[in-house]
């Protein structure tokens, strides 16, 4: 449980990466009590529903960000050049829901939040979802874009001619080697993991990565949510962390809430957003549940150059920690003091800072950049 010593921050809402500045900067004034544009409450908004609202709109925001380009309509494709989107929002281990592999519809949280008010269930899939969607009426919309499109020509053909730069890529011509690298809100390239970062020398480092927003109102009620495209250029079906409770998000009401960024797959692995929490609940620091989720991440065994995982944890007093594997990680945070990006407050491997393996050409989904240096 938090400690007598914190302090009652009041609302707040915090996002993975600097590019979800905007995304909560948008949501703030949800949060601070003005109705949304889509009040599906019948004009009984209350507290709880305007918290769930600006997660709501927060992640919507990012959906529709073109310059966002790991979420939504800006995100890239599977190896069979067909978007998938995942995402899921909860208010707690009873109030949680999910969907993956949608196909025909931008905003995974809207839809996950229907399954999770609508229905008794906690998690849907594929077409089937998608048909959930309709059936609620939400509006079905093409989600690839024609520079995403683009991008995936590109690598397709240096998968199958092998010209256009290394790629790093399976048997099965799914993309490896993906480590998340947040250039910041000052490049030119903010909110765009996949393109060349001209803010340092050599190759950008390639990235994928999922919006995950914790919010806290000024009752003290808590509410997550998640919105990804996944990895790109994935083997078709693939799902990670961000539509599963305990693994890319997770809120226990009186406890804490975290939520959780990177390579889905060791997040996973380890139950991460959960594994935090309950290191609250069992009376840890803030401090504490970051040490132990990258403590957990390093047992896994040898981790290649690529993996990353970041984290945000927030007690329930809307005290906030965040923490990252490696460097390159970066969090967006708008309470009563207004809107700001900062790093991580732990780092657990502060000197593991090259260039991942996936520092290749030919994955930007925009390739007008110069000319990047040679490393020294």
């Amino acid at each position: 449980m938090p400690t007598a010593s914190s302090r009652d921050r009041g609302p707040i809402l915090v996002g993975t990466w600097s590019f979800s500045l905007a995304a909560i900067e948008s949501a703030w004034a949800t949060l601070a009590g003005v109705p949304p544009l889509d009040d599906r409450s019948g004009g009984r908004l209350g507290p709880d529903s305007r918290l769930l609202d600006a997660i709501e709109v927060a992640c919507q925001y990012a959906d529709l960000d073109p310059g966002v380009d790991s979420v939504g309509f800006g995100g890239l494709p599977d190896s069979s050049g067909r978007m998938s989107l995942d995402g899921a929002i909860m208010e707690s281990p009873i109030r949680f829901a999910g969907v993956a592999g949608l196909r025909r519809h931008v905003h995974p949280v809207s839809v996950a939040r229907l399954v999770m008010e609508r229905t008794d269930h906690t998690l849907l899939c594929g077409e089937d979802a998608d048909d959930f969607a309709d059936r609620h009426g939400l509006a079905a919309r093409e989600l690839l874009s024609t520079e995403a499109k683009e991008a995936f020509e590109r690598w397709e053909t240096a998968r199958r001619t092998g010209i256009g730069g290394p790629i790093d890529q399976s048997k099965d011509g799914s993309l490896l080697g993906l480590r998340p690298l947040d250039p910041g809100l000052g490049s030119k390239d903010a909110g765009r993991l996949f393109r060349p970062n001209g803010g340092r020398e050599g190759a950008a480092p390639a990235g994928h990565d999922t919006i995950g927003v914790l919010g806290r109102d000024a009752a003290g009620n808590l509410a997550a949510g998640c919105s990804t495209s996944g990895l790109p250029f994935k083997v078709p079906g693939r799902v990670g962390d961000s539509p599963i409770a305990g693994h890319g998000l997770f809120v226990q009401p009186g406890v804490g809430l975290a939520t959780a960024t990177g390579t889905g797959e060791l997040i996973s692995g380890i139950s991460a957003s959960f594994v935090a929490v309950e290191t609250l609940r069992r009376g840890g620091t803030l401090r504490d549940a970051l040490e132990e989720v990258m403590l957990r991440i390093d047992e896994l065994g040898p981790l290649r150059p690529h993996h990353q995982v970041g984290i945000i944890v927030m007690d329930a007093a809307g005290n906030v920690a965040s923490g990252a594997f490696r460097p390159g990680f970066l969090v967006a945070t708008r309470d009563e003091g207004g809107g700001r990006v900062s790093g991580p407050d732990l780092i657990h491997r502060p000197d593991d800072d090259g260039l991942p393996e996936s520092a290749r050409e030919g994955l930007a989904k925009n390739n007008d950049d110069p000319e990047p240096k040679d490393d020294p």
